[in-house]
C-alpha cells in the first residue's frame, strides 16, 4: 500500500525533528473532486467528526421543537466539549426536559478537557460523571430523539437501535455510499462506527455546505444545526480549543469538526464544499494545522481572521520555561 504524503513538519532548531503523512479531500457536493493528496479512497473511521450529521435526526424527527431545544443544546450534540461548567450544566438541564437523568448516558464518564474545569472538580472533591463527557451532548440527542419517537432509552448506543439506524441511513444518504457491509467498530463513547472512504466523509460534509439538492425538510435541519454551531461556538468545543475559536473568527463561512485519531472535517459553506483530512499517525496537533492552512487555501480565513488566529495557524513549539524551541508547519511540497 503506497505512503500517503507527508503534509506536516515538526522543527526544533534548525532540523526537522517528526513528519506527519496525511490524506485530503475536498469536494463539493456532488462528490466532484476540488482538491486531494494522498489515498482518498481508503477506508477511515471518521469517529466525532460527524456529530452535525448525527445530529439532523434531532431536527428531522421534530424531537428538538417538541423539547424546546435551543441553539446551545443542538451546537452541543454537535459537540466535543471540554467539559466546562456550562457544558455539564446545559447536559444536565437538556436531560431533565426530556425527563431523564444524567444516569441514563451510556457514554461513560472521564475528567473534562478542559483543564480548569478539571482542577476545579477535583479542588470539590468530585468525581467527573457521564455529562463531562465530551460526547455527552450528541448522547443526549439520541435520548431526545428516542424518547420523542417512543423508543427504549435503555441501550440506545446499540448499533441495532432505531436510532442509531436513523443515523446511519442520513451518514450513508450524505456520503452517498452503503456502509451495510463497511468495517464496524465501537467510539470512544460506546456508538457504532464506520469505516467509510475519505473522500466520501469529504462530500458528505460539502452536502451541508450546499444542501440545496437535499429535500426540503433536510435543507432546513442543515441549516437549523449549522446556524446553531456559528451561534454557540463555545459549545461545539471549548473557549480555548481550535473549532471553537475558528467558528468564533469565522461565523458563519466555515465550520470544523474534529474527531480522534487525526480526522478532521471543515464545512466550507461560502465556498460550497467539504473537506475531510486523516492524519496516518492520529496527531491532533498536525490535523488542526492542516485545517488551518485548508480554510486559508479556499479563502475561508482572509488576514483579518488569520491575525486573530496566528497562534493556531502558524504554532509554535516550547518548553517548559515557556521558550520557543521549534515550530509545525506544512511541509512545502504539499501544495496547500
Amino acid at each position: 500500500m503506497d505512503a500517503n504524503p507527508v503534509i506536516v513538519e515538526v522543527t526544533r532548531g534548525g532540523m526537522v525533528e517528526s513528519r506527519h503523512r496525511a490524506a485530503i479531500a475536498v469536494t463539493d457536493a456532488q462528490g466532484r473532486i476540488a482538491f486531494s493528496l494522498g489515498d482518498i479512497d481508503r477506508l477511515i473511521y471518521p469517529r466525532s467528526a460527524i456529530k452535525p450529521m448525527q445530529a439532523l435526526a434531532l431536527i428531522e424527527s421534530g424531537a428538538a421543537d417538541r423539547f424546546g431545544l435551543g441553539a446551545a443544546e443542538i451546537a452541543l450534540a454537535c459537540a466535543s466539549h471540554a467539559g466546562e461548567r456550562r457544558h455539564v450544566e446545559t447536559v444536565v438541564a437538556w436531560l431533565d426536559k426530556i425527563g431523564l437523568a444524567e444516569s441514563d448516558l451510556e457514554c461513560g464518564a472521564h475528567a473534562p478537557a478542559d483543564p480548569v474545569s478539571a482542577r476545579e472538580l477535583a479542588a470539590a472533591g468530585r468525581a467527573p460523571g457521564p455529562a463531562h463527557n465530551n460526547c455527552s451532548g450528541k448522547h443526549a440527542g439520541f435520548l431526545t430523539v428516542a424518547r420523542h419517537l417512543g423508543h427504549p432509552t435503555a441501550g440506545y448506543i446499540k448499533f441495532e437501535h432505531p436510532v442509531q439506524q436513523m443515523v446511519l441511513g442520513t451518514l450513508e444518504q450524505l456520503a452517498g455510499c452503503d456502509l451495510g457491509a463497511a468495517p464496524r467498530g465501537i467510539d470512544g463513547c460506546g456508538i457504532p462506527v464506520y469505516g467509510m472512504p475519505l473522500g466520501n466523509l469529504a462530500m458528505a460534509a460539502a452536502q451541508l455546505a450546499d444542501p440545496r439538492a437535499l429535500p426540503e425538510k433536510r435543507v432546513a435541519a442543515v441549516g437549523r444545526v449549522l446556524d446553531a454551531m456559528a451561534a454557540e461556538p463555545v459549545m461545539i468545543a471549548g473557549s480555548r480549543r481550535f473549532a471553537t475559536r475558528v467558528a468564533e473568527a469565522v461565523g458563519k463561512r466555515a465550520l470544523v469538526k474534529g474527531g480522534a485519531e487525526g480526522v478532521y472535517i471543515a464545512i466550507l459553506r461560502e465556498a460550497g464544499l467539504g473537506a475531510a483530512l486523516k492524519i496516518d499517525d492520529g496527531a491532533a496537533r498536525a490535523a488542526e494545522l492542516v485545517v488551518g492552512a485548508l480554510l486559508r487555501k479556499f479563502d475561508a480565513i482572509g488576514p483579518f481572521e488569520a491575525a486573530r488566529l496566528k497562534d493556531v495557524l502558524d504554532p509554535t513549539i516550547t518548553n517548559w520555561a515557556g521558550r520557543e524551541i521549534g515550530r509545525l508547519r506544512i511541509d512545502a511540497d504539499a501544495r496547500i
